[in-house]
């Protein structure tokens, strides 16, 4: 269908008829007709194919684990853009009637192909918008879906957040909003679960993805230091005037966004919360595994 074909000895070209004529012609003639063959359900794009982002940068941690910062510094890169949170754990599609199940069928496409594009489409198009080359991402509800992440991005590079687990238990229990969580009940117990949920999955994935990693012990005590070897990680030469990211506009600290605290409002970075004194029974593996 669409090639031409040329008769010997004649003069003028003809074209294979339409598909649907072909077919009757087939028919009458053989009994058999034409058909598109099924594709493969089980193919994939390749890395980087049909994907708008290039290489864009996820920052996995717990909550409470200075990603805030990390965003701040890292958005304050001419080369970096580091936008608010997206919790695309949340960010989905549907598909909840029988016809468009059918559709999606006919299409060969799953829920999870689409929300992909979707990912994909919105924060490229927030990367545009940005005038800068490159993305990082940083929502920590993003590290609960760390699989398809990787899935939907093989080419990503990937940043591991670690803080003391009690001290992000801590102040994961200090800065407990109701108006925003007011399922987890506000207690201890709750803030020890919640948190340690989010340290494993951060563990499972950095035992299974290549990436680099940084202590919020090390990035405030040595800013300097690790911001330039997580520069040389991400591929964009340093620039001193990061340290100072209250110079640059951050799309603002949003309350359930992100750190919104004074000290992150302060523009500098501030020494760490001292370790609590007793640390939870609960949190001693994830402790060993992380060298504290």
């Amino acid at each position: 269908i669409g090639y031409q074909l040329t008769r010997p000895l004649a003069d003028r070209a003809w074209r294979i008829p339409p598909p649907k004529m072909l077919n009757s012609v087939l028919v009458r003639a053989t009994g058999y007709h034409l058909s598109r063959p099924r594709a493969d359900r089980t193919w994939k794009l390749p890395p980087g194919g049909g994907r708008l982002l290039t290489a864009p940068v996820f920052v996995f941690s717990a909550p409470r684990s200075g990603s805030t910062l990390l965003r701040a510094l890292l958005g304050s890169h001419t080369e970096l853009y580091a936008p608010p949170e997206l919790p695309l754990k949340h960010l989905g599609v549907r598909a909840d009637t029988r016809w468009i199940e059918a559709s999606m069928d006919g299409l060969e496409l799953t829920i999870e192909d689409l929300e992909h594009m979707l990912w994909d489409r919105v924060l490229a198009d927030a990367l545009q918008r940005s005038g800068k080359p490159q993305i990082v991402v940083k929502t920590p509800s993003n590290v609960l879906v760390w699989e398809r992440i990787a899935a939907c991005w093989p080419d990503a590079r990937h940043v591991f957040l670690l803080r003391h687990p009690a001290a992000a238990v801590a102040s994961l229990h200090s800065s407990f909003d109701p108006a925003w969580r007011p399922e987890d009940g506000g207690g201890m117990d709750e803030s020890v679960a919640r948190g340690l949920r989010y340290m494993t999955a951060v563990e499972e994935a950095r035992a299974a993805l290549p990436g680099f990693t940084v202590r919020y012990e090390e990035l405030t005590a040595s800013p300097e230091t690790v911001v330039r070897d997580l520069c040389e990680f991400v591929g964009v030469p340093f620039q001193p005037g990061m340290l100072e990211y209250g110079r640059f506009d951050h799309a603002g600290f949003t309350p359930g966004l992100g750190d919104s605290s004074l000290n992150i409002r302060s523009g500098r970075i501030q020494p760490p919360t001292p370790i609590p004194d007793e640390v939870p029974e609960e949190l001693s593996g994830i402790c060993a595994a992380w060298g504290y």
